[in-house]
């Protein structure tokens, strides 16, 4: 039966509820552009532990999630995280079996580009970057991206997420 070989669906759906909560989560004023992005770290390890279930449109629902969510254009965060997605999909067989630092360093790649995507729609618009701080959520990322692996790894394996 179907239902018998995928598993676990609720935990992907719960993962990225909670990234949404945390972009969400206030934070104070010198905390503001520190803020990992934690969609696009949380999807990108999905994309790679799980390319046949998350993917490209996943990706793109996500961003215009993140878009209501943030209340930036609509389709900003969409073409990104769709962007980001895509990479992942085309890589993840080489991803997965770099150590942890290289995936980090490759994450952060990933990240500094949906960075210039977003940057590049807000230029379009005519609204620059504050300062050099706007490039520190793909930095923050990196750093987490470890931690982050191993939590979510862990709980797939617990679940049996498959």
């Amino acid at each position: 039966m179907i239902f018998d070989r995928h598993q676990g669906g609720w935990i992907i759906v719960l993962s990225f509820v909670i990234a949404m909560m945390l972009m969400a989560m206030p934070l104070p004023d010198w905390a503001i552009y520190w803020r990992p992005s934690w969609v696009a770290i949380v999807l990108i390890y999905w994309c790679m532990a799980l390319p046949d279930r998350v993917g490209i449109g996943i990706g793109w629902v996500l961003g215009l999630l993140l878009d209501v969510q943030q209340g930036t254009v609509l389709g900003q965060n969409a073409l990104g995280l769709a962007i980001i997605a895509y990479l992942c999909l085309k890589s993840y067989q080489r991803m997965r079996v770099f150590p942890l630092t290289q995936q980090a360093v490759l994450v952060c790649i990933y990240l500094l580009l949906y960075e210039f995507i977003s940057l590049w729609i807000r230029g379009m618009m005519g609204v620059p970057p504050n300062n050099w701080t706007y490039w520190m959520p793909a930095f923050t990322s990196m750093l987490l991206w470890p931690w982050l692996f191993i939590v979510l790894r862990d709980i797939r394996r617990k679940y049996l997420i498959s």
